[in-house]
């Protein structure tokens, strides 16, 4: 029986006054009498959305999310309140997996707090659409990267040559009504150096956030940061210019890190303490390399160099929107009041940064470097 034969069935047979509710005991006969092709650990899951419901009835829609491979809260609930186990082997302990079987579990164990989670993406996992987004993006970095330092002759602080900051990616406030340079300044980066640890950092762990959260959520998360990053800068160094995709990394980074940490318990991935020190000590030491950058003296014909807020911004964009996509995998986000609030507040904060690029420089009387 075929998905969409099954759904008539349900609707026509157990649900024939179209209230949008089932009788669990005729659901369970269902489960019992006709031949579903759902792999166990699916099935163990419908049951639990049975046995769950306290007034003997199944909500229809949550029954066809869960059916179309996507998690309602009913089972979450289930699970969460001991109604129901799923009596299988912890995914640790199953054998005879291929390499990207083997590869599918350790992102599952390195990204999930919950074994429920951890299952139900190893089974449901597929390779389309690939994780291209993190791997594209870091692609391109490399080759703008070789093309300035071949063009330069230099790999390390290139933004003390001139010509650098004559690249139309960069961000420079006297160019900042070329919009775009609010994100492309991403594909630049000070030198060998950084462009190093943010592609090390984004591909260790945004290609398995791409992974498990799809790269629509993963986009939108490293995008709002570098946004932000742009921005915060515009006003609060407003004469300095950015390049790096730092706010981008550390909106992933802080996110994953603080999911980890409110999910501590929970989480399996070996040597997490460990780790964790050692991504707070990397990501401190390269916003205080950021820091020494900007304030150091710079050489008269390079003008100020680029700033470090959007280090930061990008990092309050992730424990803010992003621990929030990462807390709700397999979860609609548009359901849930706090996403609209925090997409709100974005922008709030996004037209308030228009208006002060618009006014706020000829209003404040700034200095800003003459652009190259």
């Amino acid at each position: 029986m075929d998905r969409s034969s099954l759904f008539q069935l349900i609707q026509e047979q157990l649900d024939p006054e179209n209230t949008g509710f089932i009788a669990v005991e005729n659901f369970t006969s269902l489960v019992e009498h006709h031949e579903l092709q759902l792999d166990p650990s699916k099935l163990d899951m419908l049951l639990a959305l049975v046995q769950s419901n306290e007034e003997g009835q199944v909500c229809y829609q949550e029954l066809i999310e869960l059916m179309s491979s996507k998690r309602s809260s009913s089972f979450r609930r289930a699970i969460a309140n001991g109604r129901r186990t799923l009596q299988r082997e912890i995914l640790l302990d199953e054998t005879g997996l291929g390499l990207y079987k083997r590869f599918v579990r350790y992102v599952a164990y390195e990204i999930l707090p919950c074994e429920t989670d951890r299952r139900w993406y190893f089974h449901q996992n597929r390779l389309c659409p690939p994780p291209v987004f993190i791997a594209i993006v870091t692609i391109v970095q490399i080759i703008v990267f070789m093309c300035y330092g071949i063009m330069l002759n230099k790999w390390v602080l290139q933004t003390y040559q001139p010509d650098f900051m004559k690249s139309p990616l960069v961000y420079h406030p006297g160019h900042r009504a070329q919009v775009w340079r609010f994100f492309s300044y991403m594909f630049m980066h000070v030198g060998l150096e950084q462009l190093g640890f943010n592609a090390l950092l984004q591909l260790m762990i945004g290609v398995p956030l791409e992974m498990v959260h799809g790269i629509l959520r993963i986009s939108l998360l490293y995008m709002a940061g570098v946004l932000a990053g742009s921005l915060t800068v515009s006003i609060t160094d407003m004469r300095a210019p950015v390049v790096g995709g730092s706010g981008g990394v550390y909106a992933l980074c802080s996110a994953h890190l603080a999911n980890v940490v409110m999910n501590w318990a929970g989480m399996r991935c070996p040597y997490k303490l460990l780790r964790m020190i050692l991504a707070l000590v990397c990501m401190s030491s390269e916003v205080g390399r950021a820091v020494w950058l900007r304030f150091s003296p710079p050489l008269p014909s390079s003008g100020p160099q680029p700033s470090f807020m959007a280090h930061l911004s990008g990092a309050v964009v992730g424990i803010s929107m992003g621990l929030l996509i990462l807390r709700s995998y397999e979860e609609s986000l548009q359901k849930q009041c706090s996403w609209w609030v925090i997409i709100f507040s974005f922008i709030t904060f996004l037209l308030f940064a228009i208006f002060w690029n618009i006014f706020a420089y000829e209003l404040l009387g700034v200095q800003i470097p003459p652009p190259p």
